[in-house]
């Protein structure tokens, strides 16, 4: 069935939303599963290993693998501490209290599925644990905001105004990196519209049900400024500041939003937040 678009955006129908699902779950269960694992002495490659292993239990295949060039040469990025995203997998053994982000996208029938988690490891200081906690919950205000009739910015604004209503432990700001940000999602991991994680609300394209957008806030301990390392994929604090990064794919539908890479859909979370949305297990 083909796909509409709206402003370049791809619009699906319920039956491509429900594909992109399908995708969503294996992104989901190979997070859990490396959640799981990733503690003290185990490397980087280690957890690679593991998404590779659920995506071939899933009949999937990477979002990532092959990317871009130079090609990404794994099926997650693991960045530690003051990397931000786009880590590649390799021998490092995480330690106590390191803070890992690992991002993980999967295909299925040809759709694509993306999301991100930041791990502690171990014991990790309260600062870095609470970076990662305001880093979560602003991913969720975005996610709320995706609804019917809202603006694109409105997700955006709704990530910013919950960053900065939490006070860091040394009174200063978070950073939240403005060269980076989401996207649209569905028949390609990478498409329009691009999605800020700071800004006015009412701004860019109407949101309408059949969009899906991958929402992903990144966060340091210190500046936004970042720079790209020499294997010219690796994001890094300028400042050598700790970084945080939460991801989910979300589809617009009228019923409110639906976390498509979370396990329930997002209910429990949602729930919580007492926002009306369309996760549900008969789906």
């Amino acid at each position: 069935m083909a796909f509409r678009q709206r402003r370049g955006i791809e619009i699906k129908s319920e039956i491509q939303i429900g594909a992109m699902r399908s995708a969503g779950l294996v992104v989901a269960a190979a997070l859990v599963e490396i959640a799981a694992a990733a503690s003290p002495g185990v490397t980087t490659l280690d957890l690679d290993a593991i998404a590779r292993e659920c995506l071939q239990r899933h009949g999937a295949t990477s979002s990532f693998l092959g990317y871009a060039y130079p090609p990404f040469p794994a099926v997650i990025c693991a960045s530690v501490n003051d990397e931000v995203v786009h880590g590649i997998p390799g021998p490092r053994r995480l330690v106590d209290g390191d803070l890992l982000s690992v991002d993980f996208g999967a295909i299925l029938a040809g759709w694509h599925g993306d999301a991100a988690v930041t791990i502690q490891v171990g014991s990790v200081r309260a600062d870095r644990a609470q970076l990662s906690d305001v880093t979560s919950d602003a991913l969720w205000a975005g996610l709320a905001a995706a609804v019917p009739g809202a603006r694109l910015s409105d997700i955006s604004h709704a990530v910013e105004a919950s960053i900065r209503s939490s006070e860091r432990p040394d009174g200063g700001e978070w950073g939240i990196l403005r060269e980076y940000g989401g996207h649209g999602i569905g028949t390609q991991m990478h498409m329009d519209p691009h999605v800020l994680n700071f800004g006015r609300p009412g701004q860019g394209p109407r949101l309408v049900p059949g969009m899906a957008l991958a929402i992903e806030p990144m966060v340091t301990l210190g500046s936004q400024e970042v720079l790209v390392a020499t294997d010219e994929w690796t994001v890094l604090t300028v400042d050598g500041s700790a970084s945080a990064h939460w991801e989910h794919t979300v589809a617009i539908t009228e019923d409110g939003p639906w976390v498509l890479t979370a396990l329930d859909g997002g209910a429990e979370r949602f729930d919580a937040m007492g926002v009306r949305h369309a996760a549900d297990s008969g789906r």
